[in-house]
């Protein structure tokens, strides 16, 4: 079976998940997509996928209320501790991309020291896309590009993204219901293989994905060919 190298997915539903199960905050369905999160990762370094890149917080989850932007921020803060060892024991290293000034201090930090915790791990790559939109990111790197006197053509932007050095998508997945991508990875996804699925975030498995992954598998990437 060809498998994909770069798997993307928009981790839609937690809300939803939380009301439909009769809580009343949001945030319960955060914490247990965080669980999630955890399967879905291991899954894909034990199937041998290199990247796996979640959409966790964007540009535009600011919008949200205050109370729940705030507690998503300490989640993610415990979650990456919480974790370091499992990503260890599972080989996989963790990098987050996106405009990280706006995060607080002690979240930067603790982004640090999980990739540096985790930079020689090989078996598969993590990435966590936190305070990003993929337009802020081509504007970020095109202004990287035009402060060092380099001109713009689609390879230097390329090299000039978050994921310089990383495989372009292969397979997109959205859960959730909703059918858009949501400025996610909008130049690394050009060819990307597009599933979406009702499934709510909190409730998505290994074994959904496995299915996604023979799907892929059996279709035709042309890449703008015949």
């Amino acid at each position: 079976m060809s498998l994909p190298r770069h798997i993307a997915i928009i981790m839609d539903g937690n809300g939803r998940w939380a009301k439909a199960q009769g809580f009343l905050e949001r945030t319960k369905g955060h914490e247990k997509g965080a669980e999630t999160v955890r399967a879905i990762t291991t899954h894909c370094a034990d199937r041998g996928i290199e990247v796996l890149t979640l959409y966790a917080f964007s540009t535009e989850n600011w919008k949200r209320p205050q109370k729940e932007v705030d507690f998503l921020m300490k989640m993610l803060d415990k979650h990456l501790q919480e974790e370091l060892p499992t990503l260890m024991q599972h080989g996989v290293r963790f990098r987050a991309i996106g405009d990280l000034t706006r995060l607080s201090a002690k979240l930067q930090d603790r982004i640090k020291q999980t990739e540096a915790a985790t930079a020689q791990n090989s078996r598969s790559t993590q990435l966590l896309a936190l305070n990003y939109g993929g337009r802020d990111e081509i504007v970020r790197a095109a202004q990287s590009l035009c402060d060092r006197g380099e001109a713009i053509t689609e390879a230097s932007l390329e090299s000039a993204l978050d994921t310089t050095e990383l495989p372009p998508v292969d397979m997109l997945i959205r859960t959730g219901g909703e059918q858009r991508i949501s400025n996610f990875l909008l130049f690394q996804a050009a060819y990307a293989e597009l599933f979406f699925t009702p499934t709510l975030w909190p409730e998505f498995t290994p074994g959904e994905l496995d299915g996604m992954i023979a799907e892929f598998a059996s279709r035709q990437r042309r890449f703008g060919g015949v």
